[in-house]
Order: C-alpha cells, then structure tokens, then sequence
C-alpha cells in the first residue's frame, strides 16, 4: 500500500508539473531563437530534459542514438545549458587542454552532495588536490600492490569455492550478486583495512547497504535530468524521499565503520600496518577529527573501487556466454600461461590453481586484457561524464558554451561510434586490441574514455585491471560458464555506474570435465575419420 501511494503521489505531481514545464520550454526556445543566435555558434538541439525522461530506462541508448545523428548537442533545458558530445577532440579539451575550466562545479556538487558529500569525485580545487595527492600516493606504493593481490586471490577462492558447489550440484549461480560482494570484500580490506566476508557470510547489515547504495546511485543520477528533483525534496516525496532512507542506511553502515577502524588504531600497539596498507588509516591521520571528511572520503572510494569492477566482470561473463569462441580462446591462453598441462587438469583445485597465476603469468595473458577492455569499450561502468564550464568558451569544434553550461562527455555512447571504432563498432571483437605480434595495444583515453583523462585520470585503473585478471583468469581456468537461459538478453539500469538490471543466472561447469569430454569427442572424430581413410584404401585396391 505504501508503494502505491508513493507512486500515485509521483504520478499526480508529475502530471501537474509536466504541461508548465513544457510551456516553460517553449518559451525560453522561442526567445532563444530571436536573440541567441545573433552573435554566437550554438550545438544543435538534439531533445529536451522531457525527452530524457520518457527515455530514462534506455537514457544511454538515447544520447548515443542523438550522438550518432548530431556527434555534438544540447539538450533544451530551462535553467542551464546542457552539452553532450562523442567528438575526441572536445573531450581531450575539457578533459586536458583547457582543464582548468571545466570542473564538477557548485551545480554538480549540489545535485550529488547527499551521496558523495565532499569526495574526490565531486570537489575540485584544492580539496581535490589534497585527496588526490594522498590517493596517488597510495596507489603507487608497492606494499599496496602487494596487499591487494593477496586479497584479490583470497577474495576470488572464495568465490571459486561457492561456483565449484554450484558446478557438483548444478545450480545456478546469480554472477552479478557474487562478483558484487567479492569487490565489496576487496575495496573494503584494500582500501579501507576492514573485513566484512560478504562472500561467505552475508548479514542483513552488510545487505541493507548494498542495497541501499545501488538504489542511491540509480536515484541520483535521475537527478540530471528531473528537473523538479528539487521540489520533490523539499516535499520529500517519491524519489527523493527514497533517496532519504538510503542515504540513511548508508550513512548508519558508514559511521560504524569508521568508528571499528578509529578502534582498531587505537589499540594497535604498532601502527606502521595502518600507515602503508589502507587508505583509510592514511587520511584517518590527516582528518582524524573530522567524520563526515572521513565518511565522504570513504563513500567515494567504495563507489570507485565497488561497483565499476563488478559492472565489468559480470558483462565481461556475459560477453563470453555469448560468444562461447572468446571464452575458449582466453581459457586457452590462461591454461598456456600457468603452464598447465592435461596431468594435472582433473586433479587440481582452486587454490592450487590460484598459485599458478602470479604477475609473471598476468602479464602474459594479452588476450584476456583485450577481451576485459573491449568489455569496458561497449559496457563502460561510468557511462557519462558530467563537467561544467567555468567562463565563456568556444570548444575545437567552432561552436560556443557558456559559463555554467554542463559539458557532458558520453563513454557509452563513443564506445558505439563508428566514426571511431568503425564499421564493427558494435560487434564484440577483442582483436581489435592486439597489434600483429599479439600484444594488447592501448587507445587514446580521448577515445577510449572509460577511465577518463587528463588530470583526473582514473587512479586506481592498474588496480582495477589487476582484480579483474586475477578473478577471471583463477575462474576462468577452472570453470566454463553458460547462461542459464541461453537467449536471456541482459539490460543495463539507469544509475550513476552501468548496472546490470536484474540478475544474470549462470550454469558452472568444471573446465576439467568439459577439457576431457572435448578431447574425448575430438578423438572419436580422429577414429571416424581414419575409418573413412582405411575404407577408401579397401575400396581403391590399394
């Protein structure tokens, strides 16, 4: 009953607003028409904020279908400007040439501050540079390199131990649920020193939060394009008032962290471990009296470290579901680069498996990067960028934006562009990242936009790319995966990351098994055609 009031309420003040928001729309046009384009260079207008919410569950579909059309456009909005663009060139000027003038800005900061408060990924300036000096910091340190691959091999033994039950039992495994836990764990001891054991052992505080903060990305991200978002605040109606409680439960889970952690230093008799191996205890000691400091810097770290790398490794074992040759073709390259041979195929389990992949084996493994990245190129966890612009500017392409315009640079949609990628933009096709010899080659990050550039260059990518080959080089030496239904069409989530709406139901199967049964029917087909062979000798007289 509660559900349907809450959207009976939405729906009646979304009715009410709707036709004076439209009036509104076409009067600042019109005005725009008569006095806008005197002087100065404007994108075409490719929709309205009205469009963007009819289009709200397929919003990336939306911008990279207008960005197809228009490459660069605005989108009418009635309070400020709004400029989405796939063109390289202008993402390398926001992003790097003319850094200075393109920020998150009080409007950005504004329409986020309730999740991410004053984080790194919503603050410039000089708040910005002091977190990010302290973050770079500590992801350079080799202790810290160290540390995480030990996590992230423990983390993904876990997980191999859960998918080996499910593989003995057949079951079907729920993969975005179980790779979003494994990061949850991992983020959370690397970058934070705590353990939570989600994998093993979930509890209904640890579930409340993720919950609460996948439906508090999904709902303020609808910040940018309703309007009334505002409104319905101040109300603390609909989505906004959903919003409230999540937050709540965040915070609630956040603050008691932080206050195990503050414990735990204190009582440490020896605090050299805090120092050098999470992130936490570091700005613990440069913000120590300051929780909510404390509590923004740690949202923004699990945000960063959490959801991205999970949204990855489940559309990456969706891909490879889908185009069962990639995944034989990284298996085999992984089997290649363990040095494994069919002796030890049948007898041989996760944690001994694990040992086998060290850095030495990672880095051989080009064909598994390939396939993560052309993962990353058509399912980018953050799949648009906003920025907004300082003071007046005109952008590499001869056309003008305005001071507090919103510059918004789409990943999603420059990952579909056959302007950039070509003809096979849309096409699955890892080899686009392999040069003659068969080594991963980069793109431009103007280009391949997922990690972003310039100054704000994604600083945890390496270690994003780490747990990512760690975990499915382990599983996928050990495992094939099939979806459990297997013309299941998966969809994204509108939310601030790319998340999968819904579960993705996988059936597991022990490689080894699958490995014997292959060789088995290989040699059969040997046997067959030797037969044909020996007949046609008979026959022939021969």
């Amino acid at each position: 009953m509660a559900v349907s009031m809450d959207y009976l309420l939405n729906s009646i003040f979304t009715m009410i607003t709707t036709p004076l928001f439209l009036l509104l729309l076409v009067y600042i046009y019109n005005q725009l028409q008569k006095y806008g384009k005197k002087t100065k260079k404007y994108h075409p207008i490719g929709g309205t904020k009205f469009n963007q919410l009819v289009n709200y569950r397929r919003l990336h579909d939306y911008n990279t279908d207008l960005a197809t059309i228009y490459k660069t456009y605005r989108v009418f909005n009635p309070f400020r400007g709004e400029i989405y663009t796939s063109d390289p060139l202008i993402v390398q000027y926001i992003l790097k040439t003319n850094f200075k003038n393109y920020g998150k800005g009080a409007y950005m900061h504004d329409i986020l501050k309730e999740l991410l408060g004053d984080g790194i990924l919503t603050v410039d300036g000089d708040e910005w540079r002091e977190q990010r000096k302290v973050a770079s910091h500590q992801f350079s340190t080799k202790v810290l390199r160290d540390f995480s691959s030990v996590v992230f091999r423990k983390n993904t033994i876990k997980v191999g131990k859960i998918l080996l039950e499910a593989a003995n039992t057949n079951q079907k495994v729920d993969i975005t649920d179980l790779f979003m836990k494994a990061t949850t764990d991992s983020i959370f001891k690397v970058g934070l020193g705590i353990d939570v054991d989600n994998i093993s052992c979930s509890n209904e505080e640890d579930i409340r939060f993720s919950h609460a903060f996948d439906d508090a990305n999904a709902l303020i991200l609808r910040r940018i394009v309703d309007v009334s978002w505002k409104i319905k605040k101040a109300l603390n109606i609909g989505t906004e008032a959903k919003l409230k409680k999540n937050i709540k439960v965040i915070d609630d889970f956040v603050y008691k962290l932080i206050n195990t952690k503050i414990e735990q230093m204190h009582n440490a008799k020896d605090d050299f471990m805090f120092k050098n191996e999470d992130i936490l205890s570091t700005f613990l000691q440069i913000k120590s009296t300051n929780p909510k400091y404390i509590r923004d810097i740690v949202v923004n770290f699990v945000l960063a470290g959490k959801e991205p790398i999970a949204v990855t490794l489940y559309w990456f074992i969706y891909m490879l579901c889908k185009h069962p040759h990639v995944q034989d073709k990284v298996a085999k390259e992984i089997k290649e680069a363990t040095n494994m041979n069919m002796k030890e195929v049948d007898t041989i389990n996760v944690a001994e498996f694990a040992a086998r992949v060290s850095d030495e084996a990672l880095d051989k493994m080009q064909y598994l990067h390939a396939t993560l990245t052309e993962t990353i190129r058509l399912y980018p966890a953050l799949s648009l960028d906003p920025h907004i612009c300082f003071n007046d500017d005109v952008l590499p392409d001869g056309y003008n934006v305005k001071k507090g315009d919103m510059v918004i640079y789409l990943p999603y949609a420059m990952g579909r562009m056959k302007s950039i990628w070509g003809d096979d933009a849309h096409e699955f096709r890892p080899e686009r990242w392999l040069d003659g010899d068969g080594f991963f080659h980069p793109e431009s990050p103007f280009k391949f936009t997922a990690f972003q550039a310039g100054p704000r260059t994604c600083l945890g990518r390496d270690f994003a790319y780490r747990q990512m080959k760690i975990l499915s080089s382990i599983l996928l030496g050990c495992f094939v995966f099939k979806l459990s239904d297997e013309n299941k069409v998966m969809h994204y989530k509108t939310s601030v990351n790319l998340l999968m709406d819904g579960p993705l139901h996988i059936c597991v199967f022990k490689r080894c098994v699958l490995t014997l049964l292959t060789l088995f029917d290989e040699w059969i087909v040997g046997l067959m055609k030797l037969r044909h062979v020996a007949i046609s000798i008979v026959k022939s007289g021969v």
